[in-house]
């Protein structure tokens, strides 16, 4: 009787650390293809556990800014948040791996080298204290603008925007010869109206959902660099979980991850249309243009890699997979 009623408290015990809701932050607005796909999975995770595990998200950057997310996480108040490489690169700077500037021309090229790469720096993460269930692609950012900026000298007279602590953003402009200003996401539109900042880089269907779109009137052509997100769960909350809905959890956000990523390819197709019927000119790039901002991207990863950057063997593992991609 002692045994039966012991395993019976043993059981309720489990039951009751498992109810626990994982807490997620997101800057992502509620509303959006992301929020919605995320809010599927989880609900997906609820019911499929039995109700063992409850995914809280709280989006549109209610809980703070970066830094202030990840301070909560650390101290239990938060269990995870999704985030984008530069913000992600607080966790491990192998984050921006795929976002480093002018690396990638295509979304093939992208999918190849993703392929024998994600498993690496998913152990990244897991080193640093996270696992990253979910990794999604946002699509290529371009560079938006009040002025026409079509060239390294018309980039150096603008006042551009870079997200706060995103190391790879501001290498890359410093790279071109332009100090960016660093500001919260959350401040861009705001400092768009006022003229604190003057250019800021986006996905096309970023900058329709935040609506930066109805404060400048340009797009640069040029493939800035590629954006990631991913859902990342602190490692001790995962590892509290039974083998069982851990792997629920991650097959039903993996799930929800891919199709965030393929909506996302159809999304910044229609943005790009609606942003030319809204009156943003797109300006295009001839070949020696493009080879100037080649070569200032090339500069700029020498600098990603190495001490508190990259790690050199991720860096390769990534420039293996393209150069056979591209064969």
């Amino acid at each position: 009787m002692k045994k039966a009623l012991l395993a019976s408290i043993l059981s309720l015990a489990c039951i009751v650390a498992n109810a626990a809701p994982i807490k997620i932050a997101t800057i992502a607005p509620d509303g959006t293809a992301w929020m919605k796909e995320m809010r599927a999975a989880a609900e997906a995770v609820k019911t499929k556990t039995s109700d063992r595990v409850e995914i809280k998200f709280y989006p549109g950057g209610v809980m703070g800014d970066n830094a202030t997310v990840l301070r909560k996480i650390k101290i239990g108040q938060l269990q995870g948040a999704a985030f984008t490489g530069g913000e992600a690169a607080s966790i491990t700077p192998d984050a921006n791996v795929y976002s480093q500037p002018f690396q990638f021309r295509s979304e093939d090229e992208i999918d190849k080298v993703r392929a024998k790469v994600d498993a690496q720096l998913k152990t990244s993460f897991e080193k640093a204290g996270y696992v990253v269930p979910g990794m999604a692609g946002g699509g290529f950012a371009y560079l938006f603008s009040v002025n026409d900026i079509h060239d390294k000298d018309t980039l150096k007279a603008a006042k551009v925007w870079v997200p706060q602590g995103d190391r790879v953003a501001e290498i890359a402009f410093k790279a071109a010869g332009v100090t960016p200003i660093p500001l919260p996401i959350a401040d861009v539109y705001t400092s768009l109206q006022t003229g604190l900042i003057d250019a800021a880089a986006s996905t096309t269907a970023g900058a329709i959902a935040f609506q930066w779109h109805t404060k400048v009137k340009h797009m640069l052509d040029l493939p800035l660099m590629y954006v990631m997100g991913y859902l990342a769960i602190d490692k001790k909350a995962y590892d509290a979980l039974s083998a069982e809905d851990r792997k629920v959890l991650d097959d039903e956000v993996g799930a929800a991850f891919a199709r965030i990523e393929k909506g996302a390819r159809t999304d910044n197709a229609q943005a790009r249309t609606a942003l030319q019927g809204q009156g943003v000119a797109i300006t295009a790039q001839n070949a020696d243009q493009r080879k100037t901002w080649d070569t200032i991207g090339a500069d700029a990863r020498k600098n990603l890699t190495g001490a508190g950057g990259i790690s050199p063997e991720l860096a390769a593992a990534v420039n293996k997979a393209l150069d056979e991609a591209r064969k």
